[in-house]
């Protein structure tokens, strides 16, 4: 085990190491990238397409890119919004890295992009431990995951910068309970914001938008306290997850 943790820890600070440039550079280009993550089937698609429609009404210049381990289907819905829009086939890997990201930005992202949203592998575990080299890290719960998400899931959400919660316009037909999952966040992550959204209804549809251009004029990021802690290794059976400081 020892081993596989030595490993693990080598192959995140190459990850790192990668990140670290890949924002440099993107910050030299005057890009500001977000990453998204959530679990399979929480809506963070349907969200992102109308955050993309919001953009490009608002003539913005934005791109996108998709992972998945198959299948080309979410290009295509986000390709609907009329920006850019890049599928990343993982081949069964579950999380993306950062020289993975960079190799499929290289060549493909246009010039004048202000902001790329990434949107990860359908996956709470292994995503959360890889930086990409964001600026602003993103996590999405639909209603219907339960309060306790958060709990179960403390890397995942510790390290966000924004809590996303979508289907609102279902919330009550699954008797979700909004207090008692921002209780659950605040005990991971104190001080990180939390916003309800319905793409379906268009509640709340732009508030990602609105907070990825606020990063992006220089405004003030939340600072997860997981950020700032020492690495901690974890080991459940097989599995080595970690918490570490984020660049």
């Amino acid at each position: 085990m020892c081993r596989t943790v030595d490993l693990h820890q080598a192959v995140l600070a190459k990850n790192d190491a990668t990140a670290h440039a890949l924002r440099a550079e993107l910050a030299g280009r005057g890009t500001t990238m977000v990453n998204l993550l959530s679990s399979p089937g929480s809506g963070k698609t349907a969200l992102l397409e109308n955050e993309l429609l919001r953009s490009r009404e608002r003539g913005l210049s934005v791109a996108a890119l998709t992972a998945d381990l198959a299948t080309e289907n979410d290009a295509r819905r986000l390709a609907r919004s009329g920006v850019p829009v890049k599928q990343v086939l993982t081949d069964g890997l579950c999380h993306l890295e950062a020289s993975m990201l960079g190799r499929h930005l290289e060549g493909w992202l246009p010039d004048d992009t202000r902001l790329l949203f990434v949107e990860n592998v359908g996956n709470l575990v292994c995503p959360a431990t890889y930086d990409l080299g964001e600026d602003l890290r993103v996590v999405l719960a639909s209603v219907t995951e339960g309060e306790d998400k958060p709990l179960k899931y403390p890397t995942a959400f510790g390290l966000a910068n924004l809590v996303v919660v979508t289907k609102a316009d279902i919330a009550d037909a699954v008797e979700f309970d909004q207090e008692a999952f921002r209780a659950n966040v605040e005990q991971v992550n104190p001080g990180v914001e939390v916003v309800l959204t319905s793409a379906r209804r268009g509640t709340g549809v732009g508030l990602l938008l609105d907070r990825a251009l606020a990063v992006a004029n220089g405004g003030t990021v939340h600072v997860p306290v997981m950020a700032g802690q020492p690495h901690e290794h974890h080991h459940h059976a097989d599995d080595v997850v970690m918490t570490r400081p984020r660049p």
